[in-house]
């Protein structure tokens, strides 16, 4: 089945063939590739990023979007029962939930692919994309160093989890209490940037905040990382808090511009798995 439910479902080759056919998007290929599709999406209110470019990239290809609430999901009704109906219907699922548990419960009973639009422990289509956007300014991307500044969550973890697929180097700075299992983790900040190319932060919780008072990435801190480190900040960011005023006018910061390929890379993705939702990985897409 061509699920996206983490990136732990994909290996490097399933990334690049992600990659090569935003490439071929951008081209004007797969024009009509989801004519007389219907593609369902579960979003909560509060998302823009992704609901827009996940909404505009279905109409780019030529099909249909059908949207609810998040909360369409916590209804009494079984999964199971859901995905029975959709399954007449639907020829994709797009889910943006906090609970991990309802995206798999999903892929486990859907007929048609289902896609993490993000959870509470993953975001994969956010970091893909994001991968995406350093391959076009970063030959190397893969041999940099990467530093994740922030909490174990989501992003944190989908970082994790792209480090394991295409073997970057992967560390984090955070106070105590703050840690991902299984990566490298610093409590200086000054000393966790030293020698890295990519940084990376998400925001904090309130309740956060306070902790996290002397890991703020400013200008000051990104003087001391390699030459031509970027800053990734993962939106919303908050000037002030993960990062300081000076640093997102600096240079370094190349927030925006790793954005400019979300929508090509939403539509990959969908492309990706509709390509490969019988469970075919072996699917020439080079044709």
């Amino acid at each position: 089945m061509g699920n996206l439910v983490d990136l732990r479902s994909l290996n490097k080759e399933d990334i690049f063939k992600i990659f090569y056919i935003a490439d071929k998007i951008q081209e004007g290929k797969f024009k009509g590739f989801l004519d007389g599709k219907s593609i369902v999406l579960f979003f909560p209110d509060t998302s823009i990023r992704t609901r827009v470019t996940f909404e505009k990239g279905i109409y780019q290809l030529g099909g249909q979007s059908i949207l609810f609430p998040m909360e369409t999901l916590d209804k009494k009704e079984k999964l199971e029962d859901v995905c029975g109906y959709l399954n007449n219907w639907a020829d994709a699922v797009i889910v943006r939930h906090k609970n991990m548990d309802v995206i798999r419960e999903l892929a486990r009973y859907s007929a048609v692919p289902i896609i993490n639009a993000m959870t509470d422990t993953a975001h994969p289509c956010e970091i893909i994309s994001d991968i995406y956007s350093l391959s076009k300014i970063r030959m190397e991307f893969t041999k940099d160093k990467y530093l994740f500044c922030g909490k174990s969550g989501n992003i944190g973890l989908s970082w994790k989890e792209a480090a394991n697929v295409l073997g970057f180097e992967f560390s984090q700075c955070c106070p105590k209490g703050y840690e991902m299992e299984g990566v490298q983790v610093f409590r200086d900040i000054k000393e966790a940037v030293k020698g890295k190319d990519v940084i990376c932060t998400d925001s904090l919780p309130a309740d956060a905040i306070t902790d996290f008072e002397h890991y703020q990435i400013t200008k000051e801190i990104m003087d001391m990382a390699n030459e031509n480190a970027v800053l990734n900040p993962c939106p919303p960011f908050y000037r002030g808090e993960e990062v300081s005023q000076d640093v997102i006018a600096s240079d370094y910061f190349a927030g925006y511009r790793f954005k400019r390929y979300l929508l090509e890379v939403q539509q990959a993705v969908m492309v990706y798995c509709l390509m490969n939702e019988r469970g075919n990985k072996n699917v020439n897409i080079y044709d």
